[in-house]
């Protein structure tokens, strides 16, 4: 009885599994997704050949916190649009086999919500953390004067953790609406009224705006720890009540 436990529990999460790898494969080769990564790259290369080659003919002074911070904050508001489309269109997008996929693939409803977010946080992390540490390292080739190794693996890791929340919110209004422009609305109008709500917030509340007000000293190697510990506070907490609001209300509507 012991020996068979493993192999049923298993064999009950074959089924994640296989949305899990599906999703995951048909996100990769998506137009959405493949626009956002060749448009990325193109940008970044083009902004850092052109501040390099300003830098050695010129002789213009241009220090490498201030060049990563801007690239890292400009690659943030440029990828937010194309993250709201995928994470909102995982579930809503699907709506015309939601039922066949749920009911005919004996598959819970517990376990699609959660192949389908997971295939998009791997995806969105996977991705912002690819692009954000050649931008990195590029910066530290080529500029180098003022940059730090633990400074940019942290500065990653608060994108990486503001990236989470917004993928978990967008994967539950995906959930939660029947339509993929609707949804994307809603997240819009959330994301808009959630910063200025973390804008106007007293400096001693929790926010990620303050962390991400501070990646050129993070860059630095100076930044603040205390405020990475609130950032992942944070982010845990929007992601673990986004999970569960999503995870029960999707359980109870009708596909």
């Amino acid at each position: 009885m012991e020996a068979s436990e493993p192999i049923l529990i298993y064999r009950r999460w074959l089924p994640y599994w296989a949305v899990l790898q599906t999703d995951l494969r048909q996100t990769l080769r998506s137009w959405v997704y493949l626009l956002w990564v060749i448009v990325s790259v193109l940008a970044m290369g083009g902004y850092l050949l052109y501040r390099f080659g300003l830098h050695n003919e010129m002789g213009a002074e241009q220090k490498a916190s201030i060049q990563t911070t801007d690239l890292f904050r400009w690659l943030i508001m440029g990828s937010l649009s194309l993250i709201v489309i995928l994470t909102v269109s995982s579930i809503s997008s699907e709506r015309g086999t939601l039922a066949d996929s749920v009911l005919s693939r004996g598959i819970s409803r517990y376990q699609y919500f959660l192949a389908k977010l997971h295939s998009r946080c791997f995806v969105v992390l996977g991705t912002m953390t690819i692009l954000c540490s050649i931008v990195f390292f590029c910066s530290y080739l080529l500029f180098k004067d003022d940059l730090s190794i633990e400074g940019g693996f942290k500065a990653i890791l608060a994108i990486c953790a503001v990236m989470l929340g917004i993928v978990s919110i967008g994967v539950t209004i995906g959930a939660l609406t029947q339509s993929t422009v609707f949804g994307i609305t809603v997240l819009w109008i959330s994301l808009m009224a959630l910063g200025i709500l973390l804008k106007e917030l007293p400096e001693a509340y929790l926010s990620p705006i303050k962390s991400l007000k501070q990646l050129e000293s993070t860059l630095k190697g100076i930044g603040s720890i205390q405020i990475f510990q609130e950032l992942f506070i944070t982010s845990a907490i929007v992601t673990a009540v986004s999970t569960l609001l999503g995870m029960i209300v999707f359980s109870r509507k009708d596909v």
